[in-house]
């Protein structure tokens, strides 16, 4: 596995979701198909895995590291990711800091160890919708969470000062 091979993997599943999409916004509905035709068990969920994996253990994944969380962004948002940012985050029982959705986030949760949890969500994929906010959370282990954010629009919060 390379970062070219990896990328060959995002712009196929990217494709997909763009076609799913044919203009509407990220919903619930993206969520479902996803599950149902990349979920848990499937090819391709198994494929990000040990292509996030490896790219982690191998470094090119994953590169930095903050606040106990290893995460980095492997591609920038182009043409041939459908207008998709590509980030990895490794967490194991922690926090992230909170940040807003512009356009939505589209995560792949894959557990490492223990039954993982993201945002209370169990492997699989979670669609965050348009102008969502969270602060991301793995509970219950450790897991490799995907990240597609349309555009790579993405908003930190920020901390208040004391």
């Amino acid at each position: 596995m390379s970062p070219t091979e990896f990328r060959d993997q995002i712009a196929n599943i990217t494709q997909q979701i763009s076609a799913q999409l044919a203009g509407r916004p990220l919903d619930a509905a993206l969520d479902t198909w996803l599950n149902a035709e990349h979920g848990v068990g499937s090819a391709t969920f198994t494929q990000l895995k040990a292509s996030c994996q490896t790219g982690a253990a191998e470094g090119w994944l994953c590169d930095r590291e903050g606040g106990g969380i290893r995460y980095g962004r492997i591609f920038k948002p182009s043409d041939e990711l459908h207008g998709f940012s590509v980030d990895v985050v490794d967490m194991h029982n922690i926090a992230g800091p909170h940040h807003s959705h512009p356009q939505g986030e589209i995560d792949l949760i894959m557990p490492i160890d223990g039954d993982a949890l993201f945002d209370g969500r169990p492997a699989g994929w979670l669609v965050c919708p348009a102008g969502s906010a969270h602060r991301p959370t793995v509970t219950q282990g450790r897991a490799l969470v995907l990240y597609l954010l349309p555009q790579g629009e993405i908003t930190f919060t920020p901390r208040a000062s004391a």
